[in-house]
């Protein structure tokens, strides 16, 4: 067994050889790592050439699309769209208020003028009224005129007639009173130019200098508007 044992171990020269052939496998298995890497470190490389890829396609995520892009494009042009509705919509309601307030104007022109019309033939209506009831009772001074000159009414007595023509005339003075109309006589006044129309001057003892002396043609007015002055004379003192 001892024979057999020292027969069966290797020589020096085999183990010298075997030691040098482990030490190239050994050799070679270093230089394939060094070239090709480990797993470990191929793994790694991996792991930072995702995250290198990550970081890179990062950006393009980040990036907008096309259409993306054209929405946000697109975006300022919606506000100038509202704008533009919205000065549209000013522009036909100022020109709806502009014919509505130019259809008020016609129609208030249309019954101003209809109006005017309406007033200007009352009021002559009114004045040929006014002038009816004056003419129908002057039309009364004149039947009493006619009545006092007929033939059968004629009296021999001169103080008669005179009375009567009295009555008559206070009748028209009457008339003329009512309808408004007064009579100036400026007898002693002191002359006004707006009232008076001076014929002549003449010196008075007992009228002071500027003062009407004598009425040659009274005046009238109707209400406060004179209708005819009253012609005088006029003191130029002593």
């Amino acid at each position: 067994m001892a024979e057999d044992l020292n027969e069966q171990e290797p020589t020096a020269e085999e183990k010298a050889k075997f030691e040098a052939d482990v030490l190239k496998a050994a050799e070679d298995a270093m230089k394939m790592d060094g070239s090709t890497g480990s797993p470990t470190e191929k793994k790694a490389g991996a792991s930072d050439q995702g995250a290198g890829d990550a970081s890179a396609e990062q950006p393009a995520e980040n990036a907008d699309s096309p259409a993306e892009n054209n929405a946000a494009a697109e975006q300022p042009a919606e506000p100038a769209a509202d704008a533009s509705a919205s000065s549209a919509t000013e522009t036909a309601a100022l020109k709806a208020a502009l014919a509505d307030a130019n259809d008020r104007n016609l129609r208030l022109m249309a019954e101003f003028d209809n109006y005017r019309r309406r007033t200007a033939k009352e009021q002559l209506e009114l004045i040929e009224t006014a002038n009816g009831k004056l003419l129908e009772k002057l039309s009364e001074v004149q039947d009493n005129f006619e009545r006092a000159f007929a033939s059968e009414n004629k009296a021999q007595d001169l103080e008669a007639f005179e009375k009567g023509m009295q009555m008559i005339y206070n009748q028209f003075a009457k008339i003329l009173t009512d309808a408004g109309l007064e009579q100036i006589d400026p007898t002693g006044a002191e002359f006004d130019p707006n009232m008076h129309e001076a014929l002549m001057q003449q010196p008075s003892e007992t009228v002071p200098e500027g003062h009407v002396v004598t009425v040659f043609q009274k005046g009238y007015k109707l209400k406060n508007k004179i209708l005819k002055t009253a012609k005088v004379i006029v003191s130029s003192g002593k």
